[in-house]
């Protein structure tokens, strides 16, 4: 018979303490111990991007062991580009811990995990976290998320859920919530082995996994993982793998791995209703079936989420191409993004119409400059078009995606969000006021938030908190004029100066300070008004021994706004990229010369 094993994942909203919370799970475990020099905070963010921005991007696989039980963890990502793992990731498990924030309580992705795990059928354990927050209000955060579970129609059963108060930080957890009776996380153990099922085997029946995730390895290839529902699978054996359309190949198997701690090893045989993953089948992907080839029986596949964004990716054509990258050709790039489709199947690579440019397609602005920045990382030097969002055509009708528009504001500002959304053909679906803060939720086309977040934080003084989630595509809401913008352009090539900056800054706000080498057609700032203008940064002051009266007094430059990536893909606009190095991140003009789009459209470039 099978060791004893539970399967769970956990979810959450952005910044609920997911992976915080497993840190605890994994430190207080039987048999889990870290190696000397390994970080000891947030264990499964491993990947650098994760760390620095404290969001869960990848999710992944840990197993600790806790009275001669083997409990199997999926952490998830939280933010919505990457919610179609959530989704695959219910398929893998049998049941779910939601954490909900003691003072924020239930969230817009809140409400999208559980209703996977919901849909699912799932035993969900409810996980008050962060009371020791100063503000906390675990009672209120409760009643919010009962009333979740009513909204999503949960089953008598699902409603009824278990309920332990935690703090992931302290390590701590416990079935009332104050915080000072708690000594471990130890009733959070205790609440899986008592709520979460064991895995239904059928011990009649023949070999049968499901891939849900794809890792890559240098060695072993495309590696599978995924839930071994029955049947048993060992290294070197023969195995039918039956793909999306149905298809039926046989491959064998060159490694079979099962999950300890946050390590995958290696295993003679998996046994049914763990979690493993297998290496050996290069063109396998999310969604399909290993089975036995004398009997195969596939299982329903997984939809796999389509994208809703597009960015044009290129080769550097600006004067300053191949100074700072160490991969800056075409075929480098093009070899990158098909490497990334080997994990990412939410992703789509296609060429546009050259041999030097494709259009990639993904789930979000965040899901595309988070591939930005990881090949940036990696020394690839590119550019990339503003995102734009996917428009389909149903029955004769264009639809477009729409997304679902969370908004939490002082009462004060309610008006100027208000009047924000419907210029971007926002429909205001509820609205609530509690203790001078207004929750206000709108069905918002996608296009319409592509550049806002920014405007977003500036009309709400820093104040407002925004979170949206793809709800569904709907009839096209009409061309609308979201977020106008001008740009100061340099109008000639060198090295900015403190004088020539001076007179461009009276037209708006800069991005660099004087010393910056530039070239002509890159922007240096944005306009106060919606058109682009050409300055002239590099201005020197022509000196002379003649002094004027008003030469004694000194000026000073503002300190110039640092764009990041994210700041400058919202930034741009349609006839603009974004150059990008592994040092740099510049923003310019497609045509880079006054005149030269003119010229194009004539033929005479």
């Amino acid at each position: 018979m099978p060791t004893k094993i539970r399967n769970i994942a956990i979810i959450a909203h952005v910044d609920h303490g997911k992976t915080t919370l497993v840190d605890a799970l994994l430190k207080q475990s039987e048999s889990f111990r870290l190696k000397s020099g390994e970080e000891t905070n947030l264990i499964m963010d491993s990947n650098e991007l994760e760390r620095e921005r404290g969001i869960t991007i990848f999710s992944k696989n840990a197993a600790v062991h806790y009275n001669d039980v083997k409990i199997n963890i999926v952490d998830t990502p939280g933010h919505a580009d990457f919610g179609g793992e959530v989704e695959r990731i219910m398929r893998m498990v049998d049941g779910a811990l939601l954490l909900v924030d003691a003072k924020e309580g239930p969230m817009p992705q809140t409400k999208f995990v559980l209703k996977n795990a919901i849909k699912a059928g799932h035993k969900i354990i409810v996980v008050i976290n962060k009371i020791d927050k100063p503000d906390a209000r675990p009672v209120w955060a409760l009643d919010r998320t009962f009333d979740l579970f009513v909204e999503l129609g949960a089953s008598d059963l699902q409603a009824d859920f278990p309920i332990i108060y935690a703090s992931g930080a302290a390590g701590k957890a416990g079935y009332d919530h104050n915080l000072n009776g708690m000594v471990d996380i130890r009733p959070l153990f205790d609440a899986i082995l008592k709520y979460i099922p064991e895995p239904k085997i059928d011990l009649s029946s023949p070999l049968q996994m499901l891939t849900v995730n794809l890792s890559y390895d240098n060695y072993k290839g495309r590696i599978a993982v995924g839930r071994l529902y029955s049947g048993a699978l060992k290294k070197g054996m023969t195995v039918a793998h039956i793909n999306r359309s149905g298809t039926l190949e046989k491959a064998n198997l060159t490694s079979v791995m099962v999950f300890d701690g946050l390590n995958r090893i290696e295993t003679d045989s998996a046994k049914p209703g763990d979690i493993v993953a297998i290496a050996g089948i290069p063109d396998i992907s999310i969604g399909e079936t290993i089975t036995d080839p004398e009997n195969p029986r596939p299982l329903p596949t997984i939809e796999i989420e389509e994208p809703t964004v597009k960015m044009s990716f290129s080769i550097n054509t600006s004067p300053f191409a191949g100074r700072e990258g160490k991969y800056s050709t075409s075929n480098n790039l093009r070899d990158r993004l098909i490497h990334e489709l080997e994990t990412d199947v939410a992703l789509k690579v296609e060429p546009a119409g050259t041999s030097d440019s494709w259009v990639v397609s993904g789930r979000g602005e965040l899901h595309l400059s988070i591939l930005i920045e990881k090949m940036r990382r990696e020394g690839y030097e590119f550019q990339v078009s503003r995102p734009q969002v996917i428009v389909k055509e149903t029955d004769g009708k264009k639809l477009e995606p729409i997304e679902h528009v969370s908004i939490e504001v002082p009462e004060k500002l309610m008006g100027t969000v208000i009047n924000e959304m419907g210029v971007r053909r926002g429909t205001m679906v509820d609205m609530r006021v509690e203790q001078g803060t207004a929750f206000i939720e709108f069905l918002t086309p996608t296009r319409g938030l592509i550049g806002f977040r920014n405007r977003f934080l500036t009309s709400t003084k820093g104040l407002g908190i925004m979170n949206s989630i793809f709800e569904k595509y709907d009839e096209y809401k009409g061309e609308f004029e979201s977020n106008p913008h001008g740009s100061l352009i340099a109008s000639e090539s060198g090295v900015t100066t403190t004088y020539g900056l001076l007179n461009a800054e009276g037209r708006g706000e800069l991005f660099l300070g004087p010393g910056v080498e530039v070239y002509q057609g890159m922007i240096v700032g944005e306009n106060a008004k919606a058109m682009d203008l050409r300055v002239n940064a590099c201005k020197e002051k022509q000196l002379s021994n003649m002094r004027a009266k008003s030469d004694g007094g000194m000026e000073f430059l503002k300190t110039p706004k640092a764009m990041t990536l994210e700041e400058s893909i919202e930034f741009i606009g349609d006839d603009e990229l974004v150059e990008i190095t592994p040092k740099s991140v510049r923003l310019r003009k497609y045509w880079l010369r006054e005149g030269d789009k003119e010229r194009a459209k004539k033929g005479l470039l």
